[in-house]
């Protein structure tokens, strides 16, 4: 049995092709981890030679050992047996067999953990569910590591990205694009492990909104996990295809186009089929259920770069709880899996009543309902308002009363084919607050940018305004083409 769990012999030849030639260690580091060593001898070896390696020094038997005493680790006899072993030069077929190893390895102390879990009173049946799930996802798409990492390994990593950085020139972009250059600049994108948040009342268009990102990076190839729990996925379809065509969605609906919209259609729909778009809409799912389908779908299509929930308050509880508390189970649940997946999760909220009794209808942050641990969370917390959308609504209150009062009402209220909007910023972790103007094209559910046009208003909260993500005078991106 102990056969299947691991070759010390293939570990040997690994380490010892590393010390002999220095330069497969870039190779042999992509693919394999100290981890992945059964003996603990090699594994200290290997991360002696990472350490070197970060470090820019010369990886040899001398500069190892110098490492390894430092550590208090040091195996001498483990070293002599692994440079009297001999180099290899195919290490991928050696590092395939280690990693199935260590694979087995890892899902025996699994099975162990099942039974250590199943048997405490602390876990329910879906709670130790979820936990295998999470694990076996772990070990399945490697990404395992240690309890803590220590300070040159942060710093390490944390040069590595100034370096990046610095090489993108003055690129504000980092995280996900939201196709919207003016609001890039505030967020920088969405990050890896981002909660992102946005609210709005009811016909604000804050799906149209979402609708409007996915789109944009749909046409950059890059994939888009869709959570509807309101709306069909053929109604999200045409919303996009009006998006991309500038058809129209009545049109769309109804099947009332001419010739050449019917071929900007059938060109959109030829494109649509190819995108890397996955939609639920299987209307109730809670978030044991949620993570599951994302962690299934990420490991299958690791192209996907976002994920959006429509709509949080709509999403089942696990139990026979508090609203506030499931809604809370939801908002925590949902930023521990962006952080596990290393994508920004997007998920659409509602607004409470009270804002529209105040005489500024712009939301705030506590207009947010369940407002405490969504605000908690959320990394950026973002508002969709538009002012017109209170302005027909109280013209359609007074010419109701007026009829109910018998007498005459002449409306003032001019229907737009394009309305002002703004994009509220109200909470962003690292960066500033602060509206970004956009314009809604009520037709086409679409957001858009002008050319001519740069509405930012900004404002700094404990930022660094020095930061790349400060610079907003750039030119805003053309409306979007198919």
């Amino acid at each position: 049995m102990e056969d299947n769990l691991y070759n010390l012999s293939f570990e040997k030849a690994i380490l010892s092709s590393v010390i002999f030639e220095p330069q497969t260690f870039d190779e042999v580091s992509e693919l394999v981890k100290a981890s992945d060593f059964y003996l603990p001898a090699h594994a200290h070896i290997f991360e002696a030679i990472t350490n070197l390696n970060r470090k820019d020094h010369p990886i040899d038997e001398e500069f190892i050992k110098k490492e390894l005493v430092k550590a208090n680790k040091f195996d001498e006899n483990a070293m002599i047996e692994i440079l009297a072993a001999n180099p290899i030069s195919n290490t991928k077929a050696y590092i395939d067999e280690i990693k199935e190893k260590a694979l087995k390895r890892n899902l025996l102390t699994l099975t162990t953990e099942i039974k250590k879990v199943t048997l405490e009173d602390k876990y329910d049946g879906p709670q130790i569910a979820d936990l295998v799930e999470k694990k076996l996802y772990e070990i399945t798409q490697d990404q395992l590591s240690s309890d803590f990492q220590d300070a040159p390994t942060i710093t390490s990593n944390t040069l590595e990205y100034i370096k990046e950085m610095k090489a993108r020139g003055n690129s504000v972009l980092v995280g996900v694009d939201t196709g919207f250059s003016e609001l890039n600049r505030m967020t920088t994108g969405f990050g890896k492990g981002d909660l992102v948040i946005i609210a709005a009342r009811p016909a604000m268009g804050k799906t149209s909104f979402v609708l409007n990102i996915t789109q944009n990076l749909i046409d950059q190839n890059k994939g888009v996990a869709f959570f509807s729990l309101e709306m069909p996925a053929e109604q999200l379809m045409l919303r996009m295809l009006s998006i991309k065509t500038s058809i129209p969605l009545q049109k769309l609906r109804v099947g009332d186009m001419d010739d050449n919209q019917w071929s900007f259609l059938s060109d959109a729909i030829d494109k649509m089929e190819r995108s890397p778009l996955y939609v639920d809409d299987s209307g109730q799912v809670n978030i044991n259920q949620l993570r599951s389908k994302l962690r299934k779908l990420k490991g299958q299509h690791p192209e996907i770069e976002l994920c959006v929930v429509d709509y949080i308050g709509i999403m089942a509880g696990t139990g026979n709880k508090d609203r506030h508390i499931e809604v809370s189970e939801i908002s925590r649940g949902l930023k521990m899996l962006a952080r596990e997946l290393e994508m920004p999760i997007v998920a659409l909220s509602q607004l409470n009543r009270g804002v529209e009794s105040r005489n500024d209808k712009r939301p705030m942050l506590s207009d947010i309902r369940d407002s405490g641990s969504i605000e908690q969370d959320a990394d950026i917390i973002m508002f969709v308002y538009r002012d017109d959308v209170y302005l027909y609504k109280e013209e359609k209150e007074r010419e109701k009363a007026a009829k109910a009062e018998g007498k005459e009402f002449t409306g003032s209220y001019v229907e737009k084919d394009e309305e002002e909007a703004e994009i509220i910023i109200g909470k962003q972790r690292n960066g500033p607050t602060g509206h970004v103007k956009l314009f809604f094209q009520k037709k086409l559910t679409r957001f858009v940018e002008h050319p001519s046009y740069s509405g930012v208003e900004v404002t700094f909260e404990n930022v660094d305004t020095s930061s790349a993500n400060m610079n907003i005078n750039a030119p805003t991106a053309s409306m979007p083409t198919i």
